[in-house]
């Protein structure tokens, strides 16, 4: 199968013919409006803070930081990157783990009491770098993502994965090798985490965070809990129970803390996983269906938001307002979690137009969000949509579908991008990502992540020709 690339709409005409093809509602305007007159330059005001547009910057981790989860010059290099995009709003800047054994590579940063003097010059770097271009800092909000990575922990170089499950899993349980529950979560053992979270939290504080995520997405210890229907205990089984550690960790933060505010990045829906057929294109694997999935229907291929609907009214209720919606999980159906043309090393081909998946995630933001206006949603899925983003991000925010744009692996190849559209400037082509997922499968393959095609930094490291043969 194959389907038109984005590169090959010359026109906006072209582009959202092919929607009108795919019967896709994706709000477009035909002219982005530049300069402060765009939507995407209003402000938004969150818990007393003023965030200065509407652009944020997504967790993108480098699997570049040292062994023992202090940041490198590439993860400097990336954050400076990120504070000079002109994006106001940093959700995290990448997944920073609460504990070891928690860490999804061996070079995933590590919050603890040796490393906060360098997480937070992390911040400083970003923040430095924001007012070196724009002058000024104050409408800059700024997050640490904290995750402990569960069934996909690898914290160590040498012994490969380590993974701490919440429950059994056919399917990825065979795909990971696991054959018992000797590495799975007691509940005292996922209490005592909790505390870890509430500790990385008050860390987070003292070195000048302003947010901390709990990160429920993309099939990570907190997302797996969301889908502990199977589960026996305190964390699993019914809806109270599987959202437990989050309450938990809410509670005991805003116990231990003085103004540090809370947000989740949350897998809104999850399908089945999904492997390479014959052909190369992405299908259920035909026994998946013995699990169920937080947020899927009972086909496991479809959307059902009743439960993620009610977990907006508990973070509601928990004044817990500041929600970044993506979906599924990078390692069993990417196709659904970050639409591409050309799948990472490992991946498969894609079963739908890519511009499917990048619907169905801003089409359920919108649901959400009409539904719980009073929180603030960062939407995901939007770099497959390249040199038509500014023009779906404009429509979308004007339309109150969502309320702050999120970019990923576009601002690896081009952080400026919010400044270009809001200063006016014409974008970039050769700057644009294409999604070639080489991001993707260096880490994959034990290389730092970047783009290796469009970045020139990237471009001319020795890593390049071992990402060609691979």
């Amino acid at each position: 199968m194959s389907y038109p690339r984005i590169a090959s709409f010359k026109s906006a005409q072209q582009f959202t013919d092919r929607l009108k093809e795919l019967d896709l509602s994706i709000p477009f305007d035909d002219q982005v409006i530049r300069g402060e007159d765009s939507p995407l330059a209003d402000s938004l005001q969150w818990e007393g803070r003023r965030i200065g547009n509407r652009f944020c910057i997504l967790p993108m981790e480098g699997w570049d930081g040292t062994s023992d989860g202090k940041p490198s010059e590439l993860t400097y290099r990336r954050w400076r990157s990120f504070g000079a995009s002109g994006a106001k709003l940093i959700w995290g800047g990448e997944a920073v783990a609460v504990r070891h054994d928690g860490r999804a590579n061996p070079n995933q940063l590590l919050i603890n009491e040796d490393n906060l003097g360098e997480i937070e010059s992390l911040r400083i770097h970003l923040t430095d770098e924001h007012e070196t271009v724009f002058g000024s800092s104050n409408d800059l909000l700024i997050g640490l993502q904290l995750t402990h990575s569960g069934r996909y922990a690898k914290p160590d170089k040498d012994t490969g994965p380590a993974p701490r499950p919440i429950r059994r899993n056919k399917v990825l349980d065979r795909r990971l090798g696991i054959t018992d529950n000797a590495g799975f979560f007691s509940d005292e053992q996922l209490k005592s985490l909790v505390d870890e979270f509430i500790r990385a939290s008050v860390q987070a504080e003292k070195i000048g965070f302003q947010f901390v995520d709990i990160k429920h997405c993309h099939g990570y210890l907190g997302h797996e809990l969301l889908s502990g229907f199977d589960r026996e205990g305190d964390f699993g089984g019914s809806f109270e129970n599987r959202t437990r550690f989050l309450r938990d960790i809410v509670q005991g933060v805003r116990a231990s803390t003085t103004n540090i505010g809370i947000g989740v990045r949350l897998s809104v829906f999850d399908f089945l996983p999904y492997c390479a057929g014959e052909n190369g294109i992405g299908l259920p694997e035909v026994d998946a269906s013995t699990s169920s999935y937080f947020g899927s229907d009972e086909t496991g291929l479809g959307v059902d938001l009743n439960e993620p609907l009610k977990l907006m009214s508990l973070m509601d209720s928990l004044n817990v307002s500041l929600v970044c919606t993506t979906a599924g999980s990078p390692y069993y159906n990417p196709h659904i979690q970050r639409p591409a043309y050309f799948p990472p090393s490992d991946g498969y081909q894609p079963p739908e137009d890519p511009l499917v998946g990048v619907a169905r995630q801003i089409q359920v933001t919108q649901e959400l969000k009409a539904r719980h206006p009073r929180l603030i949603f960062v939407g995901s899925g939007y770099s497959y949509l390249q040199d038509w983003l500014p023009n779906v991000a404009q429509a979308v925010v004007q339309e109150k579908w969502v309320d702050s744009v999120g970019l990923g692996r576009m601002v690896l190849s081009y952080p400026e991008l919010p400044r270009d559209v809001l200063q006016g400037e014409s974008t970039k082509r050769k700057k644009i990502c294409r999604t070639f997922s080489d991001c993707t499968t260096a880490p994959r393959n034990g290389l730092v992540s970047g783009c290796y095609p469009l970045d020139d930094f990237y471009r001319t490291r020795p890593e390049r020709e071992i990402l060609k043969n691979l």
